[in-house]
C-alpha cells in the first residue's frame, strides 16, 4: 500500500511556514461557518503549532479579525496524562498562546479531562464527548472540518507511537496508550477518527527531522515504524506544510509546491 502524500507545501522562511498554515485555518474557519454555522478543529500539542496558534491570536488585521471564533468549537488530538494547569499539558500550551487570548465560548471548548487518574476512562470519557457534540450513531466516526497534527523525529503523530496497538485500532474513537521509551500515559484519538475528517494538515519543522520526512513521503509505506503514515483521509484534503530544513532531503523537482498522490 502506498501512503498517499496530498498536497506537500515547502516554506522558504519560519514566517511564510507559520503564514501557510494560519492563511488556511482562517479560509476553512470561516468557509465552515458561512456553510454550517460552525466549525470543528482538532488541534496538535508541541512547539511547533504554539508557533501557529500564537500568529492566530497575535495579528488582528490578517488573522484574529477575521476568524469567527464564535462558531469554532475546539477539541484536542492527543493529550498527555496530566492536569490542565500541567506544563506538560496540550490544553494549558493552546490556552496560553490562543485560546485565552480571543473570544471563544466556553461552551466550544472540548479538552481531554486527563487529570483522571485513569487514563482508559478519561479516554472513553471524552469518546462520549465526540459521540453527543457529533451526533454519532453506532459505528460511525465524527468528520471534523479541521485536523491539525505535528510529526516527531521518529515518525510520530499526536499519540501514535512506533509500534503501539492504537496503531491497529479501528472501532475506538479514542484510546489510552502508553509509550514504553518514556513509560507515560497519553489520550489519543484514533487513526480513523483523524482519517475521518475533511483536512487535515501537518505542520513539520525542524532539520532533525528531514530524514524521517524523506522516508515517511517518498519510502515505503511501514505505519509500524513510521505512523504519521497512518493519517490518509478517506473523503478529505491531506495537506503538508513543511520548512525548508525538514524538506531539505526531499525530491521535489525546483518548485516550493507540490501535490501527489
Amino acid at each position: 500500500m502506498i501512503p498517499q502524500k496530498g498536497e506537500i507545501r515547502i516554506a522558504a522562511s519560519t514566517g511564510e511556514f507559520y503564514r501557510e498554515a494560519a492563511e488556511e485555518f482562517t479560509r476553512l474557519s470561516r468557509e465552515a461557518v458561512d456553510r454550517e454555522g460552525h466549525f470543528t478543529v482538532a488541534l496538535s500539542g508541541g512547539t511547533t503549532p504554539a508557533g501557529l496558534y500564537e500568529l492566530l491570536a497575535d495579528q488582528a488585521d490578517t488573522f484574529r479579525n477575521n476568524i469567527p471564533w464564535g462558531g469554532i468549537h475546539f477539541f484536542f488530538g492527543d493529550e498527555r496524562h496530566v492536569g490542565p494547569d500541567h506544563p506538560a499539558s496540550n490544553y494549558r500550551m493552546a490556552q496560553t498562546s490562543l485560546l485565552s487570548k480571543v473570544p471563544v465560548l466556553e461552551s466550544n471548548l472540548h479538552r481531554i479531562e486527563a487529570e483522571s487518574p485513569d487514563p482508559d476512562r478519561a479516554a472513553r470519557n471524552y469518546e462520549e464527548v465526540l459521540k453527543k457534540i457529533f451526533q454519532l450513531k453506532s459505528g460511525e466516526m465524527p468528520r471534523f472540518d479541521l485536523v491539525l497534527l505535528g510529526m516527531g523525529a521518529d515518525g510520530h503523530t499526536a499519540s501514535l507511537f512506533p509500534n503501539t496497538n492504537v496503531l491497529r485500532e479501528r472501532e475506538r474513537l479514542v484510546a489510552a496508550v502508553r509509550v514504553a521509551k518514556s513509560g507515560a500515559c497519553r489520550i489519543t484519538l484514533t487513526p480513523p477518527v483523524f482519517c475521518s475528517a475533511a483536512c487535515v494538515i501537518i505542520l513539520v519543522s525542524g532539520e532533525e527531522k528531514a530524514e524521517t520526512l524523506l522516508s515517511v513521503l517518498q519510502g515505503d509505506f511501514l505505519p509500524d515504524r513510521f505512523p504519521v503514515q497512518l493519517i490518509r483521509p478517506t473523503e478529505g484534503r491531506l495537506l503538508w506544510i513543511v520548512d525548508s530544513q525538514a524538506a531539505r532531503l526531499l525530491n521535489i523537482e525546483g518548485e516550493e509546491k507540490k501535490r501527489g498522490n
